[in-house]
């Protein structure tokens, strides 16, 4: 059972086919947002023709997506028909994205990609992995963009991951305005002045509001286009300074060409490189995380790493595991050494609890499932009633010898009679699950889950219990049985000799 549990690939929640799916386009900088808007109108074309039979509806977005807002940035949001007419394998989500996947790496001035929603909508854009690449030692932006080339250089050669991109806008040449902050001073202009010349003349100002046909209206003041094209144009503003003059900008402040991100990025504080992804087919999130921590490793000192989203919580749930398991078996254990008022007896039907999570195991390895949390819940079932089938035979067995039949023929006789009750209540009980093993639709991911994991405990509990549950509690009770006894004997030799 050990070594199935620790083979098992693990995650934090199954994949759903949701009826929904996400495209994103992201193109060189600077590119402009008519391109944009001729990608995206590829891809519509694409999912409204080549796979009409599953795609309804898709609706774009040009200028803004899942990494920021620019012209080079673009997405869609694809709607997929009802679950009742895609009942083909081929028409589920999934299959739907690769294919598209496919038709969108022939796009030559673009990077396009196809993606299911995560199970939880509120937890990330998209299922996978959520990587934060963070600056930790202060390398500066170059430094850690360089170290995200690399970890994508490293991903992309790596066969557990499939989709690594970076989650972000690329850098882009900006103008940057360099403020003599003394010669302003000097002039007797104010930083806010500077800053609010600058914001109104470029982007837009809120002045006040008019009243328009009986309705409230705001005004915004901003330079006209022709004014507000080129660096150049900045010589043309005039900053009022605190005697009420008009300072020429060019006066105190000049300007040169650099390059950077468009969008200032921090992750608890740290610089940071958002980068998705998901594991391949056949593989877990969890070996697509291991992969990536395992990249981080070998970038330079300072670069360091965390995770967020889906991530974030399949490595919180997974470090609860263990206690989990363990707080359940002790209370088992409290509970049936009240039932039975004895210590010994509860260890031999503890001994039984690996016959049914081992079923769980297999069950779920045979149909590909990681070791998510539906599958623990699923374990957890399996674990009390494995405990329900031991019990059966050890209360029988444990009442026959008080009333002073031997050991091993108590034993055997509660077998015998407890095997048709532990038949009926476990195909009761599997026959309960059989739809959540077989369901398909939505939710089917987490009903899958959980189901085989019940199934796959059913029958070996069924089968390995009622053998060996008998023999388990025969071994103990010999074991312990055999060290009260002769603390038994000479206090009854002495009370007979003293009645005598």
């Amino acid at each position: 059972m050990v070594v199935l549990f620790r083979r098992m690939p693990t995650a934090y929640l199954p994949d759903e086919d949701q009826g929904i799916m996400m495209v994103q386009a992201m193109l060189p900088a600077n590119s402009t947002l008519e391109q944009t808007k001729a990608v995206l109108v590829q891809v519509r074309d694409y999912l409204l023709t080549d796979e009409k039979e599953a795609v309804d509806s898709v609706m774009m977005i040009a200028g803004s997506s899942f990494s920021g807002r620019g012209q080079n940035s673009g997405m869609a949001f694809v709607k997929l028909r009802d679950w009742g007419v895609r009942q083909r394998p081929d028409l589920k989500v999934g299959a739907v994205a690769g294919r598209a996947m496919g038709a969108f790496s022939k796009i030559r001035n673009a990077m396009v990609f196809a993606f299911a929603p995560p199970a939880v909508l509120e937890l990330g854009m998209a299922k996978g992995f959520d990587f934060q690449l963070l600056d930790r030692g202060g390398m500066g932006h170059a430094k850690l963009m360089a170290a995200r080339n690399q970890l994508l250089g490293m991903a992309a050669q790596e066969p557990a991951l499939t989709k690594v991109r970076p989650n972000g806008l690329e850098d882009v040449p900006e103008y940057r305005v360099d403020v003599d902050w003394e010669k302003a001073g000097a002039l007797g202009v104010p930083i806010t002045a500077i800053h609010n010349t600058i914001s109104a003349a470029f982007g837009s100002a809120y002045v006040n509001d008019f009243i328009q046909g009986g309705r409230v209206k705001r005004v915004y003041a901003q330079a006209d286009a022709p004014y507000r094209m080129l660096p150049s144009d900045l010589e043309r503003l005039y900053v009022r300074n605190n005697m009420g003059k008009m300072v020429p900008f060019a006066s105190f402040a000049s300007g040169h060409w650099s390059s950077g991100s468009p969008k200032l990025e921090r992750f608890n504080g740290f610089p940071s490189m958002n980068i998705v992804g998901e594991s391949a087919p056949g593989r877990s999130s969890g070996e697509a995380m291991g992969a990536m921590e395992g990249f981080v490793r070998k970038l330079p000192q300072g670069v360091g790493f965390d995770w967020t989203g889906l991530s974030f919580q399949e490595r919180q749930a997974g470090a609860q595991t263990a206690p989990l398991y363990a707080f359940s078996i002790l209370v088992i254990f409290l509970c049936l050494a009240a039932l039975y008022e004895s210590w010994p007896i509860p260890i031999s039907i503890l001994l039984a609890l690996p016959l049914g999570a081992i079923g769980g195991m297999i069950a779920s390895t045979m149909r590909g499932l990681p070791n998510d949390v539906y599958f623990q819940l699923g374990l957890l079932t399996t674990l009390g009633l494995t405990t329900k089938n031991a019990i059966l035979i050890v209360q029988f067995a444990k009442t026959r010898v008080e009333e002073g039949m031997g050991l091993i023929e108590a034993t055997m006789e509660g077998a015998k009679l407890r095997l048709r009750p532990i038949v009926m209540t476990s195909l009761a009980f599997g026959f309960g699950v059989l739809p959540l093993t077989l369901a398909s639709g939505a939710g089917a991911g987490a009903q899958k889950a959980i189901g085989t994991a019940v199934l796959g405990g059913v029958v070996t509990s069924t089968f390995l219990v009622t053998l060996f549950a008998p023999l388990f509690y025969v071994l103990i009770q010999q074991v312990f049985g055999r060290r009260r006894l002769p603390a038994a004997a000479p206090a009854s030799e002495t009370h007979s000799a003293g009645g005598h």
